[in-house]
């Protein structure tokens, strides 16, 4: 974990007013920078990210991008060791050549059309102490955060505890390196949850349904539009987990006669 923080982090001698003079300090800064994604020979993407976890990323981009569906789509991947470039050889062919494009930090995007993804599990409930006892965890986990303040930290989970957690510039990033684990560890996400530290947008919760989760849990609000969407997708999406209390924005799937796994 050290040395993953390290390589996120540069040192950069900035100014600094605290609230009376100016001073100089060595500061400890997120690094950013561009990635490029090649995929079948061809240059499908540049984003922004901190440049760890690039294997994931970039398999969870694509499943998030509906190029691949399961990690048998996946014919190979190869991470340069002089760029941060990587190239990936999928079964499926790729769009004409106006997908070729940028992608900023926050990573947003629009998507429309239908959403594939594994149907959530219609008996999945989680209780009020799970909820606010992994949010707790989470933030535990933004180790990168509590050095820089630069990040968003999310996670793939179950009811009682944390599976793999992700950090980086941009949320959506983490959430497609939650994808990207998923898919290339061969897990089932119907009973697992995804947490994050960001604002749940409608595209969140897209990519949420292609991972499969049945359940998205935010320190940050949600969108009306997420909000509508996950309950169209049969999500349970809760937000504002902060204080010991919280909102559910879609879903009836917080039970106080739940199991209270959480220690």
């Amino acid at each position: 974990m050290k040395n993953t923080i390290s390589n996120c982090i540069e040192r950069l001698g900035i100014s600094v007013f605290d609230g009376k003079r100016m001073s100089r300090v060595l500061d400890s800064v997120i690094k950013e920078l561009s990635f490029e994604i090649f995929v079948n020979g061809r240059h499908l993407v540049n984003q922004a990210c901190t440049g760890h976890h690039l294997e994931e990323l970039a398999a969870g981009f694509l499943r998030s991008e509906g190029l691949i569906d399961n990690r048998d789509d996946l014919v190979e991947i190869e991470l340069s060791r002089e760029a941060p470039r990587i190239d990936i050889r999928i079964k499926n062919r790729i769009p004409g050549k106006g997908f070729s494009r940028s992608i900023s930090s926050s990573g947003a995007r629009g998507v429309s059309g239908t959403v594939p993804g594994s149907a959530p599990k219609a008996d999945f409930h989680v209780s009020p102490a799970q909820v606010l006892q992994l949010m707790k965890r989470l933030m535990q986990a933004s180790i990168i955060h509590d050095v820089t303040r630069g990040t968003h930290c999310s996670a793939l989970a179950n009811p009682k505890d944390i599976i793999a957690a992700r950090e980086d510039i941009g949320r959506h990033n983490t959430i497609d390196m939650l994808g990207g684990y998923a898919l290339l560890n061969g897990i089932d996400c119907s009973d697992k949850i995804l947490l994050t530290t960001g604002r749940v947008s409608s595209e969140i919760i897209i990519k949420a349904r292609r991972i499969g989760v049945s359940m998205v849990i935010s320190h940050s609000v949600a969108t009306s539009k997420a909000a509508r969407l996950a309950q169209e997708l049969n999500i349970c999406l809760i937000g504002y987990v902060r204080g010991g209390k919280f909102r559910v924005y879609a879903g009836d799937r917080v039970s106080i006669k739940a199991r209270k796994e959480a220690t």
